[in-house]
């Protein structure tokens, strides 16, 4: 991202981040003022609603008494009840019905003790039906019951309650009460933007995206049209529109993007005038440094500004007069060190050539002076190591006169190699052993790179068993791999030595690291890049007092596992 781009939104991001925290608490504020104003309106309105459901539980309570004490004392209504006396039966049937609309209720019915009903002032024909769960089941509600029973017409809902009398000795009810309309519940919200909506307990409750429900007055309900009537829960829901709320949310929203317009106009042309200020001067100061390197320091960066630009013109003047100071001191100082670096590994390389031509001389010393009739004998039996050695020592010189060796990529046997190494290593009392794959497992690389390796690898294991009782220093190779993954041969290098703590093994493959008094601290590290060169892989296991074994794995050739 570039410095023009993020200037940009920076500017956008100062004025616009504050704008919108100011139209998101506006919105919030707004929300919170219109929804505690809402909730105090609804608190008023369920209020209302249960003192209006109150004042009408009285006055039905109040109707059906005063019928419960005209009835008792009605004689044509005892002589009907009573004796069945057929010119009373008359007066019965209708009596409901004229009670019913001289008291102002919707619903009226009188049953007898077993459930018959005697007189039914909103269903005339229900006489002598027998429904004992009306009146049991709304005698224990204090309150108000929405029922719901059949007309002459269609089902109505009515608010009733009921009430008792006694006519020689036997025990009357009557249940009675008003119908509920939509028109009574839409005005019981006394608000546009707030309903009142009846939920029986079937009705799925009604949920849109245009209104919320507030709060719910329980009901309790009984459907006398069901086959089993039971005391049920119906809800007299309050909800709220959100039509007048979302049309102020839209205007603010109208506002608020005008004025993110204007702005981002704003201050897209203060961010194109500032950055054309700012960038110009840093983009020629970015290509100028662009060309500068340790072979061209030469860039002028001298300047007559005096703002913050200029200083860092001079700072850069002045880091590129160092550049150029560093630059040749640093390229004296690599000169001196690749030839120190070169001049150790040739030491080191001739070290472990010369060892076995030492080892073999003083054997050959040792036998002229002891065995003087031997020396023949034993100098052609040792000539093989003074050749190989010689060998060695004279190939190291042909590489390091081309300083790069190019590798030879051939297939050499790994098992050969290592019974040479162990030969020519001095054992100084250390057991040399070899377990080498019956396979006789070839690996593609360089002959010579291989002994390296294996010279170091045994020579490092024999040191740190030197002196120890019953120290061996043991060399595995097998073939692992194939059957659908890459076959390779693996070297492994065991002693019997101290091992090394993990502080010691992140050391040890470091350049110029030694635990030896005379030793150059490069053994490990060549031994680490040949196997590189070589694709192979390295990994070390050891612990303290648990010896070292060090793992080589190389690709093997194509006849690998030829003998």
């Amino acid at each position: 991202m570039s410095f023009r781009t993020r200037l940009f939104l920076g500017i956008l991001a100062a004025v616009l981040l504050p704008l919108g925290a100011l139209a998101y608490g506006v919105r919030g504020e707004m929300d919170r003022r219109l929804t505690a104003e809402y909730e105090q309106r609804v608190t008023s309105i369920v209020a209302n609603i249960e003192a209006d459901l109150a004042a009408l539980n009285r006055t039905v309570a109040g109707r059906l008494g005063a019928l419960a004490s005209e009835l008792s004392r009605d004689t044509r209504f005892r002589l009907a009840a009573l004796q069945s006396d057929p010119g009373s039966r008359q007066y019965l049937l209708d009596y409901a019905g004229n009670a019913m609309r001289l008291s102002g209720l919707t619903m009226l019915q009188i049953q007898d003790t077993a459930g018959k009903i005697l007189s039914s002032g909103h269903f005339r024909n229900e006489f002598d039906l027998v429904q004992p769960a009306l009146p049991r089941l709304i005698s224990n509600e204090s309150r108000l019951v929405l029922v719901r029973t059949r007309t002459a017409e269609s089902p109505i809902l009515a608010l009733v309650r009921g009430d008792s009398l006694r006519v020689g000795g036997r025990r009357y009810t009557l249940v009675g009460g008003v119908g509920i309309e939509s028109e009574r519940l839409a005005g019981l919200s006394q608000s546009k933007d707030l309903s009142v909506a009846l939920m029986l307990p079937e009705a799925a409750p009604v949920r849109t995206t245009k209104s919320r429900v507030l709060r719910e007055i329980a009901v309790p309900y009984l459907d006398l049209l069901s086959s089993s009537p039971a005391i049920a829960s119906s809800r007299l829901v309050i909800s709220q529109s959100s039509g007048a709320l979302e049309g102020l949310r839209r205007s603010v929203d109208r506002w608020f993007l005008t004025a993110l317009a204007i702005t981002a106009v704003v201050a897209l042309l203060l961010a194109a005038w500032l950055s054309a200020r700012i960038s110009s001067p840093l983009r020629a100061l970015a290509n100028k440094t662009s060309e500068i390197d340790l072979d061209r320091l030469d860039q002028d960066f001298d300047s007559e500004r005096h703002d913050e630009v200029g200083a860092l013109s001079r700072v850069l003047a002045a880091m590129t007069d160092r550049l150029r100071t560093g630059s040749a001191r640093l390229r004296e100082v690599e000169r001196r060190a690749a030839v120190g670096d070169l001049a150790r590994q040739v030491n080191h390389d001739i070290k472990n050539g010369l060892a076995p031509i030492r080892n073999v001389l003083r054997h050959l010393a040792q036998v002229a002076e002891q065995e003087p009739d031997r020396l023949a004998g034993v100098y052609i039996e040792r000539k093989n190591t003074l050749d190989s050695s010689i060998e060695y020592l004279d190939t190291l010189a042909r590489n390091y006169a081309r300083l790069s060796p190019a590798l030879e990529h051939v297939a050499c046997d790994v098992n050969a190699v290592v019974e040479r190494v162990l030969r020519n290593t001095s054992v100084n009392g250390t057991v040399l052993q070899a377990k080498l794959s019956d396979a006789s497992p070839r690996v593609v690389g360089d002959t010579l790179m291989l002994r390296r390796i294996l010279e170091n690898l045994v020579g490092n294991a024999a040191d740190s068993v030197a002196g120890k009782a019953g120290a061996t220093v043991t060399v595995t190779t097998e073939a692992v791999g194939g059957d659908g993954g890459a076959a390779r041969v693996r070297i492994t290098v065991a002693d019997t030595g101290p091992g090394m703590t993990r502080k010691e093994l992140d050391q040890a493959f470091d350049d110029f690291y030694t635990t030896k008094p005379e030793g150059t601290g490069l053994g490990l590290s060549i031994v680490r890049r040949l196997i590189l060169d070589l694709t192979g892989t390295l990994r070390v296991e050891t612990s303290p007092g648990a010896g070292t074994r060090v793992i080589v794995e190389l690709p093997a050739a194509a006849d690998g596992h030829a003998a």
